[in-house]
Protein backbone atom coordinates (compact mmCIF):
# COMPACT_ATOMS: atom_id res chain seq x y z
CA UNK A 1 0.00 0.00 0.00
CA UNK A 2 1.16 3.37 -1.02
CA UNK A 3 1.47 5.65 2.15
CA UNK A 4 2.09 9.69 2.60
CA UNK A 5 5.71 8.90 4.58
CA UNK A 6 7.40 6.03 2.05
CA UNK A 7 9.90 4.02 3.38
CA UNK A 8 13.41 6.20 4.33
CA UNK A 9 16.84 5.27 2.90
CA UNK A 10 17.46 5.02 6.65
CA UNK A 11 17.33 1.39 5.52
CA UNK A 12 19.69 1.39 3.06
CA UNK A 13 22.01 3.54 5.75
CA UNK A 14 21.74 0.67 8.24
CA UNK A 15 22.80 -1.82 5.85
CA UNK A 16 25.32 0.10 4.21
CA UNK A 17 27.47 1.29 7.11
CA UNK A 18 28.46 4.22 8.76
CA UNK A 19 28.72 8.06 8.11
CA UNK A 20 32.10 9.02 7.48
CA UNK A 21 33.65 12.18 6.42
CA UNK A 22 36.53 14.30 6.22
CA UNK A 23 36.11 16.21 9.64
CA UNK A 24 38.72 16.47 11.55
CA UNK A 25 37.43 18.43 14.67
CA UNK A 26 33.95 17.60 16.28
CA UNK A 27 32.16 14.14 15.15
CA UNK A 28 34.21 12.12 12.44
CA UNK A 29 31.97 9.27 12.19
CA UNK A 30 28.62 7.59 13.55
CA UNK A 31 26.82 4.74 12.80
CA UNK A 32 23.77 4.97 14.74
CA UNK A 33 22.06 1.94 14.74
CA UNK A 34 25.49 0.06 16.27
CA UNK A 35 26.10 3.30 18.56
CA UNK A 36 24.63 3.46 21.97
CA UNK A 37 21.69 6.55 22.35
CA UNK A 38 23.04 8.79 24.32
CA UNK A 39 24.48 12.34 25.82
CA UNK A 40 27.95 13.09 26.39
CA UNK A 41 29.39 15.31 29.01
CA UNK A 42 32.83 17.01 28.49
CA UNK A 43 34.60 19.31 30.45
CA UNK A 44 37.82 20.45 28.41
CA UNK A 45 40.68 21.89 29.72
CA UNK A 46 41.99 24.98 29.24
CA UNK A 47 38.30 26.58 29.36
CA UNK A 48 35.70 26.99 32.14
CA UNK A 49 32.25 25.44 30.52
CA UNK A 50 30.66 22.17 30.52
CA UNK A 51 29.35 20.79 27.65
CA UNK A 52 26.45 18.20 26.81
CA UNK A 53 26.59 16.95 23.36
CA UNK A 54 24.28 14.50 21.73
CA UNK A 55 25.82 11.81 19.47
CA UNK A 56 26.11 14.32 16.16
CA UNK A 57 28.28 15.89 18.32
CA UNK A 58 25.75 19.19 18.79
CA UNK A 59 25.58 21.07 21.85
CA UNK A 60 21.92 19.73 24.15
CA UNK A 61 23.22 21.84 27.17
CA UNK A 62 25.91 23.48 28.62
CA UNK A 63 27.00 25.28 31.84
CA UNK A 64 29.41 28.04 31.33
CA UNK A 65 31.70 29.25 34.22
CA UNK A 66 33.57 32.79 34.55
CA UNK A 67 36.32 33.07 32.26
CA UNK A 68 38.75 32.97 34.84
CA UNK A 69 37.99 29.09 35.78
CA UNK A 70 39.11 26.33 34.49
CA UNK A 71 38.42 22.05 35.17
CA UNK A 72 39.70 20.55 38.34
CA UNK A 73 39.00 17.70 36.71
CA UNK A 74 35.81 16.20 36.59
CA UNK A 75 31.88 16.97 36.40
CA UNK A 76 28.94 14.70 36.61
CA UNK A 77 25.23 14.87 36.72
CA UNK A 78 23.10 13.39 38.97
CA UNK A 79 19.70 12.04 38.53
CA UNK A 80 17.37 15.05 39.18
CA UNK A 81 19.86 16.92 36.73
CA UNK A 82 21.90 19.05 38.90
CA UNK A 83 25.66 19.25 37.70
CA UNK A 84 28.60 18.48 40.23
CA UNK A 85 31.57 19.46 38.97
CA UNK A 86 35.32 20.59 39.88
CA UNK A 87 37.09 23.78 39.07
CA UNK A 88 40.32 26.21 40.32
CA UNK A 89 41.26 28.86 39.50
CA UNK A 90 43.00 29.65 35.99
CA UNK A 91 46.06 31.38 37.61
CA UNK A 92 47.88 29.09 39.83
CA UNK A 93 51.14 31.41 40.43
CA UNK A 94 51.18 32.22 43.65
CA UNK A 95 49.43 28.99 44.81
CA UNK A 96 51.71 27.21 47.65
CA UNK A 97 50.43 23.82 46.46
CA UNK A 98 50.32 22.95 42.88
CA UNK A 99 50.59 20.14 40.56
CA UNK A 100 48.39 18.90 37.06
CA UNK A 101 45.11 17.83 38.28
CA UNK A 102 44.93 20.63 40.74
CA UNK A 103 41.57 22.03 42.22
CA UNK A 104 40.03 24.09 44.35
CA UNK A 105 36.28 24.05 44.15
CA UNK A 106 33.44 21.38 44.18
CA UNK A 107 29.85 23.05 43.59
CA UNK A 108 26.12 21.71 42.97
CA UNK A 109 24.57 23.54 40.35
CA UNK A 110 21.22 23.15 38.79
CA UNK A 111 19.96 22.41 35.10
CA UNK A 112 19.70 26.23 34.50
CA UNK A 113 23.31 26.64 36.00
CA UNK A 114 22.25 28.56 39.31
CA UNK A 115 25.25 28.31 41.97
CA UNK A 116 23.29 25.96 44.71
CA UNK A 117 26.70 24.71 47.04
CA UNK A 118 30.28 25.26 47.11
CA UNK A 119 33.00 23.99 48.78
CA UNK A 120 36.47 25.28 48.71
CA UNK A 121 40.20 23.86 49.45
CA UNK A 122 43.06 25.16 48.58
CA UNK A 123 45.57 26.84 51.31
CA UNK A 124 49.17 26.53 52.37
CA UNK A 125 48.57 23.11 53.93
CA UNK A 126 46.11 21.47 51.59
CA UNK A 127 44.60 21.38 48.46
CA UNK A 128 41.57 19.14 46.91
CA UNK A 129 42.40 17.51 43.27
CA UNK A 130 41.68 15.36 40.42
CA UNK A 131 38.53 13.36 41.27
CA UNK A 132 35.31 13.51 43.54
CA UNK A 133 33.15 10.42 44.24
CA UNK A 134 29.36 10.84 45.24
CA UNK A 135 28.18 8.56 48.03
CA UNK A 136 24.08 6.85 48.12
CA UNK A 137 23.55 9.62 50.53
CA UNK A 138 24.79 12.47 48.11
CA UNK A 139 28.13 13.28 50.31
CA UNK A 140 30.70 13.74 47.91
CA UNK A 141 34.05 12.12 48.60
CA UNK A 142 36.67 14.14 47.85
CA UNK A 143 40.88 13.50 47.22
CA UNK A 144 43.15 16.55 48.64
CA UNK A 145 47.38 16.61 49.05
CA UNK A 146 48.30 17.72 52.36
CA UNK A 147 51.58 18.77 52.41
CA UNK A 148 54.03 17.33 55.16
CA UNK A 149 57.27 18.67 55.77
CA UNK A 150 60.53 17.56 55.76
CA UNK A 151 60.79 16.66 58.89
CA UNK A 152 57.87 14.96 59.86
CA UNK A 153 58.29 13.12 56.47
CA UNK A 154 61.98 12.13 57.27
CA UNK A 155 60.30 10.64 61.04
CA UNK A 156 57.84 8.65 59.15
CA UNK A 157 60.66 7.17 57.63
CA UNK A 158 61.04 8.66 54.25
CA UNK A 159 64.97 8.74 52.78
CA UNK A 160 66.00 12.21 53.44
CA UNK A 161 67.93 11.98 49.88
CA UNK A 162 64.71 11.49 47.91
CA UNK A 163 62.60 14.80 49.17
CA UNK A 164 63.64 16.55 46.03
CA UNK A 165 61.56 19.43 46.81
CA UNK A 166 61.52 19.39 50.76
CA UNK A 167 58.00 18.20 51.57
CA UNK A 168 56.05 15.66 50.78
CA UNK A 169 52.10 15.98 49.72
CA UNK A 170 50.24 12.56 50.86
CA UNK A 171 46.89 12.38 49.45
CA UNK A 172 43.93 11.62 51.97
CA UNK A 173 40.09 11.03 51.29
CA UNK A 174 37.45 12.95 53.00
CA UNK A 175 33.63 12.84 52.50
CA UNK A 176 31.33 15.90 52.90
CA UNK A 177 27.90 16.58 53.64
CA UNK A 178 26.36 19.11 51.42
CA UNK A 179 23.33 19.66 53.63
CA UNK A 180 25.55 20.69 56.14
CA UNK A 181 28.75 21.40 55.00
CA UNK A 182 30.03 19.28 57.65
CA UNK A 183 33.33 16.82 57.02
CA UNK A 184 31.31 13.51 58.27
CA UNK A 185 34.65 11.10 57.34
CA UNK A 186 37.99 11.10 56.29
CA UNK A 187 41.32 8.88 55.81
CA UNK A 188 44.62 9.56 55.36
CA UNK A 189 47.63 7.27 53.97
CA UNK A 190 49.66 8.85 56.55
CA UNK A 191 48.14 7.06 58.81
CA UNK A 192 48.98 3.33 56.95
CA UNK A 193 52.42 3.70 56.42
CA UNK A 194 55.22 0.80 56.15
CA UNK A 195 59.55 1.56 55.67
CA UNK A 196 62.37 -0.94 56.10
CA UNK A 197 64.86 2.04 55.53
CA UNK A 198 65.39 3.32 58.87
CA UNK A 199 64.43 1.75 62.19
CA UNK A 200 65.14 4.38 64.67
CA UNK A 201 62.48 6.00 62.71
CA UNK A 202 58.48 5.22 62.59
CA UNK A 203 56.49 2.71 60.83
CA UNK A 204 59.62 0.52 60.00
CA UNK A 205 58.83 -3.10 59.25
CA UNK A 206 58.55 -5.97 56.23
CA UNK A 207 57.00 -4.46 53.52
CA UNK A 208 56.48 -7.86 51.87
CA UNK A 209 54.83 -8.89 55.00
CA UNK A 210 52.14 -6.14 54.98
CA UNK A 211 50.69 -5.47 51.58
CA UNK A 212 47.99 -3.73 53.57
CA UNK A 213 50.44 -0.92 54.24
CA UNK A 214 51.83 1.90 51.96
CA UNK A 215 55.67 2.11 51.52
CA UNK A 216 57.07 5.81 51.93
CA UNK A 217 59.73 4.78 50.07
CA UNK A 218 58.25 4.02 46.81
CA UNK A 219 58.98 6.68 44.65
CA UNK A 220 58.50 7.08 40.89
CA UNK A 221 58.56 10.91 40.66
CA UNK A 222 61.78 11.67 41.34
CA UNK A 223 61.47 12.28 45.27
CA UNK A 224 58.98 15.57 44.26
CA UNK A 225 55.90 16.61 46.92
CA UNK A 226 53.38 14.76 44.62
CA UNK A 227 54.46 11.17 45.41
CA UNK A 228 50.97 9.64 44.70
CA UNK A 229 48.95 12.15 42.48
CA UNK A 230 45.88 10.18 42.87
CA UNK A 231 43.55 10.45 39.82
CA UNK A 232 40.58 8.59 40.48
CA UNK A 233 37.78 7.89 42.90
CA UNK A 234 35.17 5.84 43.34
CA UNK A 235 32.20 4.40 45.66
CA UNK A 236 30.41 1.18 45.37
CA UNK A 237 27.16 1.48 47.15
CA UNK A 238 26.64 -2.10 47.59
CA UNK A 239 29.74 -3.03 49.42
CA UNK A 240 30.41 0.74 50.76
CA UNK A 241 33.94 0.84 49.36
CA UNK A 242 36.28 3.35 48.05
CA UNK A 243 38.52 2.60 45.28
CA UNK A 244 41.60 5.01 44.51
CA UNK A 245 43.59 5.30 41.62
CA UNK A 246 47.33 5.68 42.52
CA UNK A 247 49.43 6.16 39.55
CA UNK A 248 52.85 6.76 40.50
CA UNK A 249 52.34 3.23 42.63
CA UNK A 250 50.92 2.04 39.05
CA UNK A 251 48.26 0.61 41.26
CA UNK A 252 44.88 1.08 42.62
CA UNK A 253 43.48 0.50 45.78
CA UNK A 254 40.66 -0.42 47.69
CA UNK A 255 39.51 0.96 51.17
CA UNK A 256 36.67 -0.25 53.62
CA UNK A 257 34.47 2.99 54.04
CA UNK A 258 32.23 1.27 56.51
CA UNK A 259 34.79 2.47 59.34
CA UNK A 260 34.46 5.55 61.24
CA UNK A 261 36.48 8.31 61.22
CA UNK A 262 38.89 7.20 64.08
CA UNK A 263 38.79 3.59 63.00
CA UNK A 264 39.85 4.79 59.36
CA UNK A 265 42.83 5.93 61.01
CA UNK A 266 43.72 2.36 62.48
CA UNK A 267 44.40 -1.66 61.48
CA UNK A 268 41.17 -2.30 63.04
CA UNK A 269 36.93 -2.27 62.38
CA UNK A 270 34.91 -1.70 59.55
CA UNK A 271 33.39 -4.93 58.14
CA UNK A 272 36.54 -5.79 56.70
CA UNK A 273 38.08 -5.71 60.15
CA UNK A 274 40.68 -3.73 58.50
CA UNK A 275 40.26 -0.16 59.78
CA UNK A 276 41.81 2.16 57.15
CA UNK A 277 44.46 -0.06 56.14
CA UNK A 278 44.19 -1.05 51.93
CA UNK A 279 41.94 -3.96 51.41
CA UNK A 280 42.87 -4.56 48.33
CA UNK A 281 45.61 -3.06 46.11
CA UNK A 282 46.64 -4.33 42.14
CA UNK A 283 48.93 -3.72 39.27
CA UNK A 284 52.20 -3.53 40.53
CA UNK A 285 53.19 -5.87 42.92
CA UNK A 286 57.07 -4.78 43.40
CA UNK A 287 55.10 -1.41 44.89
CA UNK A 288 54.79 -3.66 48.35
CA UNK A 289 57.93 -5.82 47.67
CA UNK A 290 55.85 -8.66 46.18
CA UNK A 291 56.64 -9.22 42.48
CA UNK A 292 59.13 -7.47 40.03
CA UNK A 293 58.46 -5.48 37.06
CA UNK A 294 58.16 -8.88 34.60
CA UNK A 295 54.97 -8.41 37.39
CA UNK A 296 53.78 -5.11 36.36
CA UNK A 297 50.32 -4.96 34.92
CA UNK A 298 49.41 -1.23 35.17
CA UNK A 299 50.82 2.39 33.51
CA UNK A 300 50.09 5.14 34.93
CA UNK A 301 46.66 4.40 34.53
CA UNK A 302 43.27 6.66 34.87
CA UNK A 303 39.55 6.67 35.07
CA UNK A 304 40.00 3.54 37.26
CA UNK A 305 36.05 2.79 38.91
CA UNK A 306 33.68 0.11 38.64
CA UNK A 307 31.57 -0.63 36.60
CA UNK A 308 28.65 1.77 36.59
CA UNK A 309 24.76 1.54 37.23
CA UNK A 310 23.86 1.85 33.67
CA UNK A 311 25.60 -1.41 32.48
CA UNK A 312 23.56 -4.99 32.82
CA UNK A 313 26.91 -6.12 31.70
CA UNK A 314 28.35 -9.05 34.04
CA UNK A 315 31.85 -10.63 33.90
CA UNK A 316 32.48 -13.89 36.60
CA UNK A 317 32.44 -11.40 39.05
CA UNK A 318 29.78 -8.72 39.80
CA UNK A 319 32.83 -6.23 41.08
CA UNK A 320 34.51 -5.53 38.19
CA UNK A 321 36.38 -2.43 37.42
CA UNK A 322 37.24 -0.65 34.06
CA UNK A 323 40.93 0.99 33.92
CA UNK A 324 42.58 3.35 31.57
CA UNK A 325 45.86 2.00 31.36
CA UNK A 326 47.78 5.02 30.21
CA UNK A 327 51.47 3.99 29.49
CA UNK A 328 51.45 0.52 28.41
CA UNK A 329 54.32 1.00 25.65
CA UNK A 330 56.30 4.09 24.68
CA UNK A 331 53.15 5.01 22.09
CA UNK A 332 50.46 2.26 23.08
CA UNK A 333 47.75 2.31 25.83
CA UNK A 334 44.96 -0.22 26.13
CA UNK A 335 41.62 0.01 27.89
CA UNK A 336 40.55 -2.94 30.48
CA UNK A 337 38.29 -4.85 32.87
CA UNK A 338 40.02 -6.81 35.99
CA UNK A 339 37.27 -8.95 38.00
CA UNK A 340 38.87 -8.57 41.50
CA UNK A 341 38.71 -12.25 43.72
CA UNK A 342 36.18 -10.94 45.95
CA UNK A 343 35.17 -13.11 48.33
CA UNK A 344 31.88 -12.03 50.04
CA UNK A 345 31.71 -14.38 52.25
CA UNK A 346 34.73 -13.14 54.73
CA UNK A 347 34.64 -9.94 53.12
CA UNK A 348 37.82 -9.62 51.82
CA UNK A 349 39.89 -10.02 48.49
CA UNK A 350 41.96 -13.38 47.60
CA UNK A 351 45.46 -13.60 47.83
CA UNK A 352 48.16 -16.29 46.10
CA UNK A 353 51.57 -16.17 47.82
CA UNK A 354 51.11 -12.56 49.42
CA UNK A 355 50.36 -10.97 45.74
CA UNK A 356 46.24 -10.01 45.06
CA UNK A 357 44.18 -12.06 42.72
CA UNK A 358 43.90 -12.30 39.85
CA UNK A 359 46.82 -12.64 37.87
CA UNK A 360 45.65 -10.39 34.84
CA UNK A 361 42.79 -8.96 33.15
CA UNK A 362 39.72 -10.20 32.26
CA UNK A 363 39.51 -7.88 29.06
CA UNK A 364 41.83 -5.82 26.78
CA UNK A 365 40.43 -3.20 24.65
CA UNK A 366 42.69 -1.56 21.77
CA UNK A 367 42.10 0.68 18.89
CA UNK A 368 42.17 -1.13 15.38
CA UNK A 369 44.96 1.50 15.07
CA UNK A 370 46.96 0.73 18.32
CA UNK A 371 48.61 4.31 18.23
CA UNK A 372 45.66 5.92 18.29
CA UNK A 373 44.69 5.12 21.22
CA UNK A 374 47.84 6.32 23.46
CA UNK A 375 47.76 9.18 25.62
CA UNK A 376 50.35 9.12 28.28
CA UNK A 377 47.80 10.87 30.84
CA UNK A 378 44.12 12.07 30.82
CA UNK A 379 41.80 9.95 29.55
CA UNK A 380 38.98 7.30 30.24
CA UNK A 381 37.13 4.25 29.73
CA UNK A 382 33.29 3.12 29.67
CA UNK A 383 31.54 0.30 29.06
CA UNK A 384 28.19 1.10 27.69
CA UNK A 385 24.85 -0.62 28.37
CA UNK A 386 24.69 -2.09 24.98
CA UNK A 387 27.83 -3.94 25.63
CA UNK A 388 30.13 -1.45 23.49
CA UNK A 389 32.73 0.51 25.00
CA UNK A 390 33.57 4.34 25.17
CA UNK A 391 37.06 5.26 25.29
CA UNK A 392 38.73 9.37 25.23
CA UNK A 393 42.34 9.68 24.17
CA UNK A 394 42.46 12.31 26.98
CA UNK A 395 45.84 14.43 25.35
CA UNK A 396 44.55 13.92 21.87
CA UNK A 397 41.41 14.78 22.71
CA UNK A 398 40.17 11.83 21.21
CA UNK A 399 37.17 9.94 21.66
CA UNK A 400 35.61 6.60 20.11
CA UNK A 401 33.25 3.98 20.49
CA UNK A 402 33.87 0.50 20.20
CA UNK A 403 31.74 -2.75 19.68
CA UNK A 404 32.16 -5.99 20.84
CA UNK A 405 34.12 -7.07 17.32
CA UNK A 406 36.37 -3.93 17.54
CA UNK A 407 34.13 -2.23 14.76
CA UNK A 408 34.48 1.86 15.24
CA UNK A 409 30.92 3.06 15.57
CA UNK A 410 31.41 6.75 16.83
CA UNK A 411 34.12 9.18 16.64
CA UNK A 412 34.95 12.40 17.96
CA UNK A 413 37.45 15.02 18.57
CA UNK A 414 37.68 17.97 20.90
CA UNK A 415 36.83 20.94 18.80
CA UNK A 416 38.80 23.26 21.12
CA UNK A 417 42.39 24.92 20.70
CA UNK A 418 43.75 25.74 24.09
CA UNK A 419 40.41 26.41 24.91
CA UNK A 420 39.33 28.05 21.64
CA UNK A 421 37.06 26.81 19.33
CA UNK A 422 38.27 25.24 16.53
CA UNK A 423 38.08 25.61 13.05
CA UNK A 424 36.87 22.74 10.99
CA UNK A 425 39.53 21.32 9.14
CA UNK A 426 42.16 22.29 11.38
CA UNK A 427 44.83 19.44 12.32
CA UNK A 428 45.51 19.28 16.68
CA UNK A 429 48.18 18.26 18.10
CA UNK A 430 49.11 16.68 21.18
CA UNK A 431 47.73 18.82 24.22
CA UNK A 432 45.77 21.10 22.26
CA UNK A 433 42.12 19.86 23.30
CA UNK A 434 43.14 18.05 26.61
CA UNK A 435 39.93 16.25 27.64
CA UNK A 436 40.22 14.32 30.77
CA UNK A 437 36.96 12.24 30.60
CA UNK A 438 33.92 11.74 28.30
CA UNK A 439 30.87 9.91 29.81
CA UNK A 440 27.97 9.48 27.78
CA UNK A 441 24.39 9.36 29.94
CA UNK A 442 21.74 6.96 28.25
CA UNK A 443 18.95 8.65 26.49
CA UNK A 444 16.18 8.30 29.24
CA UNK A 445 18.46 9.54 32.00
CA UNK A 446 16.19 10.21 34.95
CA UNK A 447 18.33 13.31 35.05
CA UNK A 448 16.93 14.49 31.43
CA UNK A 449 13.35 14.00 32.11
CA UNK A 450 11.21 17.09 31.36
CA UNK A 451 14.54 18.37 29.97
CA UNK A 452 15.02 20.70 26.66
CA UNK A 453 17.53 18.66 24.88
CA UNK A 454 17.38 20.09 21.28
CA UNK A 455 20.14 20.92 19.27
CA UNK A 456 21.72 24.59 20.25
CA UNK A 457 24.91 24.38 17.66
CA UNK A 458 28.11 23.08 17.88
CA UNK A 459 31.92 23.98 19.98
CA UNK A 460 33.36 23.93 16.21
CA UNK A 461 33.50 26.67 14.06
CA UNK A 462 32.46 26.32 10.38
CA UNK A 463 30.89 22.98 11.69
CA UNK A 464 29.43 20.57 9.26
CA UNK A 465 26.14 20.54 9.82
CA UNK A 466 25.15 18.25 6.46
CA UNK A 467 27.44 15.25 8.80
CA UNK A 468 24.70 13.86 11.10
CA UNK A 469 21.20 14.60 9.45
CA UNK A 470 21.76 13.49 5.12
CA UNK A 471 21.70 10.16 5.20
CA UNK A 472 19.05 10.49 8.18
CA UNK A 473 16.41 12.52 6.48
CA UNK A 474 16.48 11.19 2.20
CA UNK A 475 12.86 10.03 1.60
CA UNK A 476 11.44 7.54 -1.09
CA UNK A 477 8.11 7.76 -1.74
CA UNK A 478 7.63 3.93 -2.43
CA UNK A 479 5.27 1.34 -1.29
CA UNK A 480 5.62 0.35 2.71
CA UNK A 481 6.61 -3.28 3.51
CA UNK A 482 2.91 -5.15 3.90
CA UNK A 483 4.27 -6.59 6.85
CA UNK A 484 3.92 -3.13 8.51
CA UNK A 485 1.58 -0.84 9.20
CA UNK A 486 1.62 2.83 11.36
CA UNK A 487 -1.86 4.62 11.57
CA UNK A 488 -3.11 7.55 12.34
CA UNK A 489 -0.32 9.30 10.54
CA UNK A 490 0.00 11.88 11.41
CA UNK A 491 -0.65 11.26 14.90
CA UNK A 492 -1.15 13.64 17.95
CA UNK A 493 -2.05 10.97 20.87
CA UNK A 494 -1.88 7.41 20.07
CA UNK A 495 0.34 5.48 17.28
CA UNK A 496 -0.42 1.73 16.41
CA UNK A 497 2.23 -0.12 14.51
CA UNK A 498 0.87 -3.47 13.17
CA UNK A 499 3.18 -5.95 11.92
CA UNK A 500 2.24 -9.53 10.53
CA UNK A 501 4.32 -13.06 10.03
CA UNK A 502 6.88 -12.12 12.96
CA UNK A 503 5.98 -14.13 16.01
CA UNK A 504 8.23 -11.35 18.15
CA UNK A 505 9.95 -8.39 16.92
CA UNK A 506 12.01 -5.49 18.65
CA UNK A 507 10.57 -2.29 17.95
CA UNK A 508 13.06 0.21 17.97
CA UNK A 509 12.20 4.49 17.71
CA UNK A 510 14.85 6.48 16.37
CA UNK A 511 14.92 10.32 16.01
CA UNK A 512 15.80 12.23 12.98
CA UNK A 513 19.40 12.58 14.23
CA UNK A 514 19.88 8.92 14.86
CA UNK A 515 18.82 9.04 18.45
CA UNK A 516 17.30 5.72 19.61
CA UNK A 517 14.30 7.36 21.76
CA UNK A 518 12.47 4.33 22.48
CA UNK A 519 13.35 0.03 22.84
CA UNK A 520 10.57 -2.70 22.91
CA UNK A 521 11.85 -5.95 23.23
CA UNK A 522 10.70 -9.06 21.79
CA UNK A 523 7.33 -7.36 21.21
CA UNK A 524 4.11 -10.45 20.47
CA UNK A 525 0.85 -10.03 19.27
CA UNK A 526 1.68 -8.19 16.26
CA UNK A 527 1.03 -4.80 17.47
CA UNK A 528 2.12 -2.28 19.79
CA UNK A 529 0.47 1.12 20.90
CA UNK A 530 2.77 3.87 20.90
CA UNK A 531 1.29 7.14 23.82
CA UNK A 532 2.87 9.95 21.80
CA UNK A 533 1.53 13.26 24.19
CA UNK A 534 4.79 13.70 25.36
CA UNK A 535 7.24 13.35 22.66
CA UNK A 536 7.95 16.43 20.71
CA UNK A 537 6.19 17.26 17.54
CA UNK A 538 8.49 16.04 14.43
CA UNK A 539 9.50 13.44 12.34
CA UNK A 540 10.17 9.89 13.74
CA UNK A 541 11.40 6.22 12.25
CA UNK A 542 9.78 2.99 13.45
CA UNK A 543 12.35 -0.12 12.55
CA UNK A 544 10.96 -3.83 13.19
CA UNK A 545 14.07 -5.81 14.30
CA UNK A 546 16.47 -3.81 12.36
CA UNK A 547 14.68 -5.01 9.04
CA UNK A 548 11.40 -3.55 8.48
CA UNK A 549 11.28 0.92 9.13
CA UNK A 550 9.11 3.31 8.30
CA UNK A 551 8.96 7.19 8.57
CA UNK A 552 5.69 8.93 11.58
CA UNK A 553 5.05 12.09 12.04
CA UNK A 554 3.72 13.65 15.51
CA UNK A 555 2.26 16.37 15.72
CA UNK A 556 0.76 19.19 18.45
Amino acid sequence: MKQIIGIITFMLFLQVGSLISQNSVGLLSYEPMSSFDGYNLIYPHNQPSVYLLNNCGEIVHSWPDESNYRPGNVAYILEDGRLVKAKREASVVNDPIWAGGGGAFVEIRDWDNNLLWQYELNDTLRRLHHDIAITEDENILMIAWELKTREEAIEAGRDSTNLSEGELWADYIFEVDPATNEIVWEWHVWDHLIQDYDSTKNNYGVVSDHPELVDINWDTNDGKADWMHSNALDYNPETKQILLSVPTFHEFWIIDRTTTTEEASTDKGGLSALGGDIMYRWGNPAAYKSGTEADQKLFYPHDIHWIDEFVDFTFPNYNNIAIFNNRVGDDYSTANILAPAWNMYGWDYLKTDGVFEPGNFEKVFTHPDTTALYSSGLSSVQILPNGNTLICSGRFGYSFELTPNNDIVWEYKTPLVMGQPATQGDTLAINNNLTFRLKRYPADYSGFDGRDLDALGYIELNPDTTFCNDALTSVEDISLPSNMHLFPNPTNHLLTIEWDNMIKADLEIYNLTGQRMAFFPACSGGRKYLMTDEWNPGIYIATLNRTYSAKFIIVD
